[in-house]
Parts: C-alpha cells; structure tokens; sequence
C-alpha cells in the first residue's frame, strides 16, 4: 500500500528535513520517498490543512479496562483512541481484573492487538497477583513482552520487595517501576493537603507522602544500582530528589502527568470529581517546579494520566468519586497551550528507549512511526473530541492549540474521521 503525504512539515531536530516542507511517500510502512513533489500512483493521500509529522507520540503510563473491566474501556476503543490522539505507543498498567501477572497474560494481550495502529507495551506487577509479598516471575514476563515492573499505584510496604527486585533484574536489564506514595500518611485523603483542602474541610494527602517514599526508594536504588523508574511525581521536593539522585549517577527516571502540569489543587475549589485524581494536583509551587524539572531533563517524560472511569463510580459527590481523569484526546492540544511546539514533541516523543521502545529515525529505508497534526488555531476542548468510551475528562472547557488528525505505523494508518 502506497500512502502519499502531502506538503508535510516534517519535526524532527536528527533529520535533514527538520522543519521543511515536502511530500512523503509511505511504501508498504517504508519511507521511500521525501521530496519536495512526488508524482506517483498512490492508494491513498493525506493533504490536510498545515500537516505536520513527527516521530510517533508515546504515553507510558496509560489505563484502559480489559481485561476486568470493559465498561470503561475496551483494549480496541482504547487502542484506538490513542491512535486518534497521534500516539504510536503506550503503556499499559496492569491495574486490570485479574491483575497482568503472567507469560499468558502478556502473551495474549501482545497478540491480540498486534493489528492495532497504536503498538501496545505492557507494564506487569512486581509481585505475585499484585499482593505485595512476593516477586513476580519478572524474567519470565519479560520473555513473553513486558517492558517494565510495578504495582500500579501501590508503594511497596516491604522495601526489601524492592531491594530484591532491583537486584534480580540487573541481570537481563529490567525495568523496575515504584509508585511512591505512603498509604498511612495518605489513608482517606481526597485531594492534596493545604490551605485548601482545609478550607474545603477535606482530608488532604500531604506531600510527605509522597516524598518519604520516593526517598526511601532512591537510598534502595543507590544500594542495589539497580534500574529505576518512577512513573508520577507531583510535589516540588520530588523533583529535588530525582536531581539529586541523577547528579550521583544513579539509573533513575520519573514521569509527570499533564494534569500536574496544566491544573492545580485550587481547581477543586467547585469540587468536581473529574479534577479528583492520584496523585493529587497539588500546589502552584508544585506546577512551577515540575515544568521546571521537565524542561531541564529531571524529569524525563509525560503522561495523560489517561484512566476512564465509569460514571456510576465517577459522578458522585466528590469523597465518593473514584479518582482518574481521561487525557489521551487531550494531551497535544493542551501541552501546546502551556509550551513551544518543539517542546511539545520533545516531551510526547522522549523515554520510549527507557522502556526499549525503538524510534526510527526519520530517513528513507525506515519503518514509518509519526504522528500527524496541526499545531495552529485555538479552541476549547470539548466532549464532542472524546473517542473514549468513558467520559471522565478533567479537560473539558480547556484552552487548547492546535489539533491532532491521527498517525501511521508502518502500515496501519489511522485518521481521525
């Protein structure tokens, strides 16, 4: 199948191309041709207004529902939602019923959406079914596909858990993940903990939480030089604590939610649910110091944070909600409005090698794997842009720039209608 893109600016700081405009031509998922005009019989032409491509977008840290939960989301609406919103690869969490714990578990999900445009990597737990008490066959899920190790939004109440894993996986380069945040400092708290919340009369969930435990698990890592990865910071001391910990040297990474970056705790104030999520929006101070991590490499990559919920178990009065908010539709349009474009794309293309996620470069004989948008005119989000099954989306009224008309990998093509 012979694609043709049409006066494409192409965005990529490595190619020769970066940042002219030409005509790409796909051959059976090859780039082939990039010229300023290619005059050839193609099956299909992409000529959108002000096309841009980059090299395809990835979300490491993306919730959907199957298996367990297919009422928020099924592995192809949500697959190919993510297609919609330009991203080639994701992440997935084992936060599913019953948890993503075994060979056949990855086997199965890796196989039944290898069609699918948007490639999906798994994420398994660390410990048996989740529980926390026993490692996982991390060796053997590797074998079967897994790209990283963590029980999703549980911080490990046995450090020595940890320390183990950390350890073991040196052995064939694993990645293990660690969510940090102390259940007993956060036990029932809503949102973050602070002047608002107090005037709110709220149960708030302190930044020590989060903090004590990220130290903890750094002090680990620097014993076993093991292989690190901390999927959410939130706090401004978080990211003190990973810059340290990178100036020493040790293997270490961490990721921010969008939302962290766009919204703050004072977006609660009218207490919509859809602003409820984990860990909590926390500060101004925060905000800052986290954009500030990311534009200098403390912070290594970006998340939509993307979790539907069902509406039953989200549109309740606020304590009752279950925390989550959808972002994958969002995610382009709303980091555009906050940073360049150049940043932009930097920021949804980077840490996919953390997770041995190859990126080809942008030349002729290479796989095709872009992302295709329009980073020009302003709107507002709205419900009318969810692909998503569920609706939960804390960016509904947003200030947004530009749009997303979809991406290619290799072969797969999909457009958003």
């Amino acid at each position: 199948m012979k694609i043709l893109l049409k006066n494409a600016t192409l965005l990529h700081e490595k190619s020769p191309f970066h940042n002219q405009i030409k005509d790409v031509l796909i051959d059976d998922g090859i780039l082939t041709q990039i010229e300023d005009q290619i005059e050839i019989n193609y099956d299909q032409v992409i000529n959108l207004k002000d096309l841009h491509i980059s090299s395809g977008w990835f979300d490491p840290n993306v919730s959907f529902g199957e298996p367990g939960f297919e009422e928020r989301e099924t592995l192809e609406n949500g697959l190919l939602t993510a297609a919609k919103s330009g991203f080639t690869h994701i992440v997935l969490n084992p936060d599913t019923e019953p948890v993503i714990n075994t060979h056949a578990d990855v086997s199965h999900l890796v196989q039944t959406t290898a069609h699918q445009t948007t490639k999906l990597h798994i994420s398994t737990v660390l410990s048996a079914a989740g529980e926390g008490k026993q490692m996982a066959s991390l060796f053997d899920l590797q074998n079967a596909g897994a790209v990283a190790f963590g029980d999703y939004k549980r911080a490990y109440t046995n450090p020595n858990l940890l320390r183990i894993a950390l350890d073991y996986s040196q052995s064939f380069d694993g990645l293990i993940q660690a969510y940090p945040m102390d259940q007993s400092l956060s036990d029932k708290g809503h949102m973050h903990e602070g002047l608002i919340s107090t005037n709110l009369g709220l149960k708030g969930i302190p930044s020590i939480a989060e903090t004590a435990i990220l130290a903890r698990d750094l002090q680990l890592l620097e014993y076993t030089q093991g292989k690190l990865h901390i999927p959410l910071i939130s706090c401004a001391t978080s990211v003190d604590l990973v810059r340290v910990a990178k100036k020493k040297g040790l293997n270490v990474s961490c990721g921010v939610g969008i939302p962290h970056l766009v919204y703050t705790d004072e977006n609660l104030m009218d207490f919509n649910s859809d602003f409820k999520i984990f860990p909590p929006l926390r500060t101004a101070a925060d905000q800052r110091a986290l954009k500030e991590g990311l534009l200098d490499g403390t912070i290594d990559m970006v998340s939509s944070m993307h979790h539907p919920i069902n509406p039953e178990l989200k549109n309740l009065e606020f304590i009752s909600a279950h925390s989550g908010s959808i972002g994958l539709e969002a995610a382009f349009v709303v980091l555009q409005n906050h940073f360049p474009l150049e940043k932009v794309i930097s920021f949804l293309t980077r840490g996919k090698k953390r997770f041995t996620i190859e990126t080809p470069p942008f030349e002729l004989g290479t796989k095709a794997d872009l992302s295709l948008f329009n980073p020009n005119g302003s709107s507002v989000f709205t419900d009318q842009q969810i692909h998503s099954t569920s609706k939960n989306c804390m960016f509904v009224g947003t200030p947004i720039k530009g749009s997303v008309y979809g991406c290619i990998r290799g072969e797969r093509l999909q457009l958003n209608a």
